[in-house]
């Protein structure tokens, strides 16, 4: 499947809430973030909008939701990025969903693969561009 879509993620809708809670966890508490009067009036996007820390966060619970066979699999960590781009913001309110490309697949350690995954997180009712792009790499520890 290397060079294909493995799968698209199911939507997640991004609530003021969820922002809140990520803003009082990672400190990223700006108004236009946090304080929906104010980005109304003063910002740019009608609204609060996303950080971008979050959106990276989600990937990990998008993935989760494709369905792949997980026979032989111990386990799966985030092994980090190569390149992520934000493209544009996601506003509150709206619901996002990623679609996985496997671009390459490595042998890792004597147990191990390595998923090199390109990404994009979409924005419902939004063709413009994605709000997110990004080479992920995904370590699949295979069972004994």
């Amino acid at each position: 499947r290397i060079g294909h879509e493995i799968g698209v993620s199911d939507w997640l809708h991004v609530t003021q809430e969820l922002i809140d809670k990520h803003a009082e966890t990672t400190g990223e508490d700006i108004w236009i973030h946090t304080d929906p009067e104010r980005a109304a009036r003063d910002g740019a996007f009608g609204g609060t909008i996303a950080q971008g820390s979050l959106i990276i966060s989600f990937l990990s619970q998008m993935f989760r939701s494709i369905d792949l066979p997980d026979e032989g699999v111990g386990y799966i960590l985030n092994y980090g990025f190569d390149r992520v781009r934000i493209v544009q913001p996601v506003p509150v309110d709206t619901r996002i969903r990623s679609r996985f490309e496997l671009k390459r697949l490595e042998k890792k350690g004597h147990h191990g693969l390595l998923a090199y995954l390109d990404t994009a997180v979409e924005i419902e009712d939004d063709d413009i561009a994605p709000a997110l792009v990004a080479e992920w790499l995904v370590y699949f520890r295979l069972a004994d």
